[in-house]
């Protein structure tokens, strides 16, 4: 057994999430975290609502709403969410408590007194119209190293290198299209090439590994070659407050935004350590424990968050721990395990075009939410998923796929196993004598845990679901070879209860195997063989106050108890548990409503 660290990318809470987000974070780590759990690792799994920063005092004056009025609205919108999805956090919190300023303001002392924290002259961009400091992902122009025409101020997503906003082309504005105007002013950068020797080694002993997918070590050890320092505060009124003197009584310097959330994972850690009374037990999913056993710690995200994941917040782990070229003292929270593994997915599309909230390509999770089964998305965003390569979202094969597949393919198998049961014996009969056919099928599904396991736990989970639907096919073909609904006579009753035992033992495991994927469906298909209660713990909203300020609003997080959850093994059916004429576990779509959907995009119908 294992301590498993899930750490989930922070979505900005600038609005509600769209499914390309999800695909990318939510899905993945749920599926990762729940295979885990079942396993029997001790999983904590984390993250929350990443709330400062430029954008969204931008977008909180369009809509005419203080910040904490309009986070405090879409916390709430992404909350509920990620619920109706599924996702089982441990604590889904936000980087607007006073916790998280605390543990984001250890961690830069930490850095500073270890001389990782420098400070210089920047020039940063200004917008003339409103006076206020542009952030650099609102700023568009032309890479000079590739010349692609949109890269943005920080990074050029066409050939992955970091840049400042002084070295675009021809410069603009997301916002309204202005030039920017540059001015010098100072701030505290983290001194990357002071750690750029141990994160190669790190890199490379990752690379060693062999765990990592091929684009994100290859793109992570690139951007080693261009390293420099990066600034780590800003020129704004809404962040968490630089705790040094002659900085802290500026209230327009703040910490950066991208410097504060990805220690939300620590901050989230220690905040749902405090919630359950031991204060200290986040210190099993970060430190070396004292018999030598490093926790294992896995980040999800998409393409476009890895620079943050495999240098930024390693470097400011390795800052804090005095492990750069400067030495220095291990800080506050112990030595810092870094990443296991940064598990990065590609882009999913939607309908051949990427997703853009600004420009109405969108989906948005809740709008399919209400619509459609919460386990239908979740199927076809793993199914689909863009593990390695971009992959497209279209209405049309999210039709196919829950028809033919989840409907077609596994939900006709649990029904009608479920409806021969109850018509015939009214709960799952004994077995008799086992045929090579009967065997065989059972020993194919009970390999399964072992098959499916290893590629969930590699990350490989588009591979894992094929291989559980391949069985689901396995079972489906034995039905049609066995015909036990031919199985009428007397002297024939024993031959159709040992087939109908083969099947329901065969779909007590399947479903077992793909809870993960489905768990919204796998109490369904748990009750309807005789089971109770519910078979995969769902997360739920608690309404909580802040720890350390009572003048800050209380929230909702993201909790929920998985201790109750099932094992990841074969569990012998029990005979003679009740099976009644069952309802459908999922619902077939109508022909139209791939059309019907693409008409609410304004896009023609196929």
């Amino acid at each position: 057994m294992s301590h498993v660290l899930s750490s989930v990318a922070w979505p900005y809470a600038n609005g509600p999430r769209h499914i390309g987000h999800v695909a990318g974070f939510g899905v993945p780590s749920d599926v990762f975290s729940r295979y885990m759990r079942m396993a029997g690792h001790d999983v904590l799994m984390v993250s929350g609502s990443d709330e400062h920063g430029t954008p969204i005092l931008v977008q909180a004056d369009k809509a005419g709403m203080s910040p904490q009025e309009f986070i405090d609205v879409n916390h709430r919108l992404i909350a509920e969410d990620l619920v109706a999805l599924g996702v089982s956090y441990d604590l889904y919190t936000r980087t607007t408590t006073a916790n998280h300023d605390q543990v984001v303001q250890q961690m830069f002392l930490a850095c500073h007194a270890n001389g990782y924290m420098v400070e210089q002259s920047q020039r940063v961009a200004i917008s003339p119209s409103t006076g206020r400091t542009l952030p650099d992902r609102f700023i568009e122009g032309t890479c000079p190293i590739c010349g692609y025409g949109e890269a943005r101020g920080d990074q050029c997503d066409n050939c992955g290198n970091q840049l400042d906003p002084t070295d675009l082309i021809d410069p603009r504005s997301k916002i309204n299209g202005e030039a920017p105007e540059f001015t010098e002013t100072q701030h505290f950068f983290l001194d990357l090439p002071a750690l750029a020797e141990a994160l190669g080694e790190w890199l490379d002993g990752r690379e060693a590994s062999g765990l990592w997918r091929p684009n994100v070590i290859r793109f992570s050890k690139n951007i080693l070659e261009e390293i420099r320092p990066r600034a780590m505060t800003r020129d704004i009124d809404w962040g968490i407050t630089v705790p040094l003197d002659g900085w802290r009584e500026h209230p327009t310097k703040k910490l950066y935004v991208w410097f504060d959330a990805v220690i939300g994972y620590l901050s989230a850690s220690v905040e749902w350590a405090r919630r359950t009374g031991d204060p200290q037990a986040w210190r099993k999913w970060w430190n070396v424990s004292a018999d030598g056993s490093a926790p294992l710690a896995y980040y999800f995200m998409g393409k476009d968050n890895i620079t943050f994941h495999s240098q930024i917040w390693p470097a400011e782990m390795l800052a804090h721990n005095g492990q750069g070229s400067r030495g220095g003292e291990v800080g506050p929270y112990g030595e810092l395990t870094l990443p296991t593994e940064v598990v990065s997915s590609e882009f999913l599309t939607m309908e051949g075009r990427q997703f853009s909230t600004s420009r109405s390509v969108v989906i948005y999770v809740r709008d399919v939410l209400e619509r459609y089964q919460p386990d239908a998305l979740r199927y076809f965003l793993s199914a689909a998923a863009p593990e390695t390569a971009d992959s497209d979202f279209s209405w049309p094969e999210f039709v196919k796929r829950t028809n033919n597949e989840l409907v077609a393919g596994w939900g006709n198998l649990v029904n009608r196993t479920a409806s021969m049961i109850a018509k015939n014996f009214g709960e799952i009969p004994a077995a008799g004598q086992f045929e090579d056919v009967d065997q065989a099928l059972l020993q194919q599904v009970a390999d399964g845990f072992d098959t499916v396991g290893a590629l969930i736990g590699a990350h490989r989970q588009k591979a894992g679901l094929a291989e559980a639907m391949r069985l689901v096919g396995e079972a489906n073909a034995y039905v049609s070879t066995t015909e036990p609904f031919k199985l009428k006579g007397e002297d024939q009753r024993e031959r159709l209860g040992t087939v109908l035992h083969v099947l329901a033992q065969v779909v007590v495991d399947l479903n077992t195997i793909l809870s993960p994927y489905l768990p919204h469906s796998s109490s369904a298909v748990h009750q309807a063989f005789g089971g109770e209660g519910v078979f995969q713990p769902m997360p739920k909203i608690q309404e909580v106050a802040d720890l350390d300020d009572a003048a800050r609003p209380d929230y909702p997080v993201i909790t929920g108890n998985y201790t109750t959850g099932p094992r990841w093994e074969h569990r012998p059916v029990h005979v003679g548990a009740p099976v009644a004429k069952p309802t459908p576990i999922f619902t077939k779509l109508d022909p139209g409503t791939a059309g019907e959907e693409r008409r609410r995009l304004g896009l023609p119908e196929e």
